[in-house]
């Protein structure tokens, strides 16, 4: 895959990554086509599971290479982690308090945001595209980072990050198709509106490596926005919801194994 790409313009390169991540979220949706029901117990596990691969990744594809770009320029190493890491957080804060969307075990009366009167299936998709913003970001940010800092983000480390948060992008395509369907909307409508919400992650994708390239200097603070924001979503939306099924201890080692397998992607291919 990494000599397929090598040839190609980095934002060609984020957007094909980009739709790579979307394909998956549809793939996760794709399963209501098989049934309207899954158990869950898996279902709370692969939360857990995507919440530890995106918990790896702010870590090893983000924090870890922007500090290393700071030190390398000079400046001081913890110094733009910190400040893009909590403007990341507090962007999605300040989304978080605005889009109206809901957790998937939530009922209606919980819909966080602005009040609505919009619909239940809406809401759930406005959710799930809350939590790929920032995916879209950060793998667009990893593909720019590879053409203005090579010597510290490779080709290989963007393409596992991308094929990390694919791999976690499956049961949150799920998540949003299946309530659909068993609310009684039919297959094609719920697939349709579970990888709707994917549909942001190439766009995420292409602003985040423009950016980088653009403005190089953004690098380090770039790639800890792009942290503090699915730190964010991480905390605030997947682990709860993973949490709140009465599967804790499925969950919590769903997330332990997501972390070790995004942490082996990310060490052995960078």
């Amino acid at each position: 895959m990494e000599k397929l790409l090598e040839n190609i313009h980095p934002i060609l390169q984020a957007l094909i990554a980009g739709l790579f991540t979307w394909g998956m979220t549809a793939l996760g949706a794709a399963i209501v086509f098989f049934t309207k029901e899954v158990n869950r117990k898996f279902l709370d596990v692969m939360l857990g599971f995507a919440a530890g691969v995106m918990a790896a990744a702010v870590y090893w594809s983000m924090l870890a290479p922007a500090i290393k770009i700071a030190t390398a320029r000079n400046m001081i190493p913890w110094l733009p982690a910190a400040i893009g890491f909590l403007t990341g957080g507090i962007f999605l804060r300040v989304i978080d308090r605005i889009l109206p969307h809901m957790q998937l075990s939530f009922p209606v009366e919980k819909v966080e945001g602005i009040k609505t009167s919009w619909h239940r299936s809406t809401l759930l998709i406005l959710a799930m595209t809350l939590h790929n913003i920032p995916e879209g970001l950060a793998v667009g940010i990893a593909f720019g980072a590879v053409a203005v800092s090579s010597s510290y983000a490779t080709l290989t480390a963007a393409i596992a990050l991308a094929i990390g948060i694919g791999i976690q992008d499956l049961p949150e395509g799920l998540a949003v198709s299946l309530p659909l369907r068993r609310d009684g909307m039919s297959r094609l409508k719920s697939f349709w509106y579970g990888q709707l919400s994917g549909m942001v992650e190439p766009a995420g994708a292409i602003i985040g490596a423009v950016a980088v390239i653009l403005a190089q200097s953004i690098l380090p603070y770039a790639l800890s926005f792009a942290a503090g924001a699915m730190f964010f979503i991480i905390v605030e939306e997947i682990i709860p919801e993973s949490q709140s099924g009465g599967n804790t201890d499925l969950a919590t080692m769903g997330t332990i194994v997501g972390f070790v397998v995004m942490m082996i992607l990310d060490v052995a291919f960078s």
